[in-house]
């Protein structure tokens, strides 16, 4: 293929059930729609990065229907060229990245991109998109390798391999480790995390998930098929949909294929995944908390309050987070805010 990429089109993943940010996320309006970090939502900024025409084509969100109420209106404001694919039900990332790659030309290169992710680095991202493309454009799956800078055991990690044009080869992915494995690869080098950022051939990616996961390609091609012909929106069929197992697109192929690279990118990421990592995108150099909305924090450090309404203080309490939205109310310490999801509540709307 050649591997003069012109213009990329951003495929934008909106999906996830909202509770690790919960009570202020939620199910029915989960954390790509509501603004946490400055005026604009995490979707927003997801379109704003790749709004530069002369390097990005309109992007094509991928979004259920229970959020196209968010989504659209949202979009309006930054990509009124937005086109927006319809799944008929959660099947994770590869079915999803499955449906835009059927509704693009072969030809296109898509760079899929989670829509709930912090990233400072505008600049950064552009040009690492861009390598990624070229790589792309030569049949190759790429992932973005964001460089590692704490021992994270919340993250996937990539082995990055041999040098290849702008990127490397991908010697390993690597599941999430222990504490004691994270210090490892982060004193050994040649590791980064894997952000779920990737630059495929359209036509290249279809034609590796029938390799790999042919029920699954069949399937997508299906419903894409009998999709509804009336829609302005890109609406695939549920019967043929609904048959697909529930598979990220790590495991369904970038685990398998013989074909992945990765282009290494240093640009300020988070994605934002509990109140942790929330606090520490809030925090200023010169704060010792952060407080949104209402409060005060007394004899106290590294703790926040976000609230919607009531006044809150907290005193003489490190390390503890609390959020009040509407009737809900959290209390939990820093170390433990991964078992926010558990929380009975926040599985309500």
């Amino acid at each position: 293929m050649e591997s003069q990429v012109t213009k990329i089109v951003p495929v934008v993943l909106c999906g996830g059930s909202g509770t690790r940010l919960w009570p202020r996320s939620r199910a029915a309006k989960p954390k790509p729609f509501i603004p946490l970090l400055g005026e604009e939502t995490l979707y927003q900024a997801t379109l704003r990065r790749c709004s530069d025409r002369d390097r990005f084509a309109p992007p094509m969100v991928v979004i259920g229907e229970k959020h196209l109420e968010f989504a659209k209106p949202q979009a309006a404001q930054i990509a009124p060229d937005a086109q927006f694919v319809v799944e008929p039900m959660g099947r994770n990332t590869a079915p999803a990245i499955a449906l835009a790659a059927l509704a693009l030309d072969e030809n296109d290169v898509m760079l899929v991109c989670p829509s709930d992710h912090h990233i400072v680095d505008t600049q950064a991202f552009q040009d690492a998109a861009q390598a990624a493309g070229k790589l792309a454009s030569e049949d190759l799956l790429v992932a973005f390798g964001i460089a590692a800078t704490a021992p994270e055991t919340g993250y996937g990690y990539i082995r990055r391999g041999d040098p290849l044009g702008e990127g490397h080869q991908v010697h390993s992915f690597v599941e999430k480790p222990d504490l004691e494995t994270a210090l490892g690869f982060l004193a050994q080098g040649g590791y980064a995390w894997n952000g779920g950022i990737f630059a495929f051939r359209a036509g290249f990616f279809l034609s590796e998930l029938t390799k790999y996961r042919p029920d699954m390609a069949a399937a997508a091609r299906a419903s894409f098929e009998q999709r509804d012909p009336e829609s302005e929106d890109i609406r695939p069929a549920a019967t043929q949909f609904g048959t697909i197992a529930s598979e990220s697109v790590d495991y369904a192929l970038m685990e398998n294929t013989d074909r992945a690279a990765m282009v290494d990118v240093s640009m300020g990421w988070s994605d934002i995944g509990n109140w942790d990592a929330l606090l520490l995108q809030r925090k200023s150099p010169d704060a010792d908390n952060v407080i949104v909305g209402p409060g005060e924090i007394i004899g106290a450090s590294g703790s926040m309050i976000d609230s919607d309404g009531p006044h809150v203080t907290l005193i003489g309490a490190d390390d503890i987070v609390v959020v009040v939205d509407r009737d809900d109310v959290l209390v939990t310490s820093r170390n433990a805010v991964q078992r926010v999801g558990e929380a009975s509540r926040c599985k309500k709307p």
